[in-house]
């Protein structure tokens, strides 16, 4: 049996006239009746009580009617499904995030990725160290992740959308809280709370490198993997943390954000996936990512209060 005689019996069931159905379906009147026929035949019964004027439904045709109508119902969202999954619109999706873009970045790019994708379900995986979404992303737990580069694994492919700059998290009751910048060479004497060294994250190294450009290394009474963590644990007085600028987006009693005026750095932040075919999904979510991010870079945020910066001061970290 064909979808197309289910699509033609249901015509003349609904339209009780061969000619009026042939009008509807655009066909001549004489196929259409041959192709009824040869469906009575296949299910090996009368469908149709035929008069000179009229077309009824014999009682085996209503029961069929039922049950045809909502198999063709199913079979137009079908393929309505499958048309929106061939174009990325509807599946499901899983995505990284590192855990200073969970706070700043993520509300905005979820949003934004929703309102054009409304049929694709995401599966959020926030505070995600480097490492982490690496191997998440060679093991297929995750499409995509937003990091801080650098990666070294093979097998992927790193899009950087923007660079970040590094800034210091401190007690709000710290004496250096007084300043709107600081050099971080002032700091070489203060204890500071940083990300994990066991395998290093990212900021770890990034922290280890800008405190060496500052003449100092930094003494780290304790490690945190995750964003919130870390700055619960600045509020609670334990030490100074050296973040990401986007960290000021989540707000915690006890622990304010100041940029660093010298040395100045920035940090890297990038999409990762796969080498190879991109799917539709994937696509579309790299769009928006790409799309949400320029835009974002278009209204910056208010510069922090200018200092006086010898250009040899000045330098950019990705690791």
């Amino acid at each position: 049996m064909e979808l197309r005689h289910v699509r033609y019996f249901v015509a003349v069931a609904e339209e009780q006239s061969f000619t009026r159905a042939a009008e509807r379906l655009r066909i001549a009147q004489s196929p259409l009746s041959q192709q009824i026929r040869k469906l009575e035949r296949e299910l090996g019964v009368e469908l149709f009580v035929r008069t000179t004027r009229s077309v009824q439904l014999t009682h085996a045709g209503r029961v069929f009617y039922e049950r045809a109508r909502h198999l063709l119902v199913g079979s137009d969202e079908a393929i309505t499904a499958t048309r929106k999954a061939a174009r990325g619109e509807l599946g499901r999706l899983s995505l990284g995030f590192t855990g200073s873009v969970t706070y700043e970045l993520l509300p905005a790019l979820v949003r934004a990725y929703h309102e054009r994708n409304p049929d694709v379900t995401l599966d959020l995986h926030s505070e995600m160290l480097t490492p982490a979404q690496v191997e998440a992303i060679l093991e297929g737990r995750i499409a995509v992740g937003l990091l801080r580069p650098p990666v070294n694994a093979k097998g992927l492919v790193v899009e950087v959308l923007r660079e970040e700059p590094l800034g210091v998290l401190l007690p709000t009751e710290h004496p250096a809280a007084a300043a709107r910048a600081l050099a971080l060479e002032s700091l070489h004497d203060e204890i500071f709370v940083g990300y994990p060294s066991k395998p290093p994250s990212t900021m770890h190294s990034v922290m280890l490198s800008v405190c060496r450009q500052a003449g100092f290394i930094p003494r780290i009474c304790q490690e945190a993997a995750e964003t919130a963590t870390l700055v619960a644990l600045v509020a609670a007085g334990l030490g100074m943390a050296l973040v990401p600028a986007s960290v000021q987006h989540l707000r915690i009693d006890g622990a304010t954000y100041r940029p660093i005026c010298s040395p100045r750095a920035t940090v890297q932040l990038a999409l990762a996936y796969q080498e190879g075919e991109v799917t539709p999904l994937v696509r579309r979510y790299l769009e928006t990512a790409r799309s949400v991010v320029l835009s974002r870079q278009r209204t910056p945020a208010p510069a922090p209060a200018p200092s006086p910066l010898d250009e040899d001061e000045s330098f950019s970290l990705s690791l």
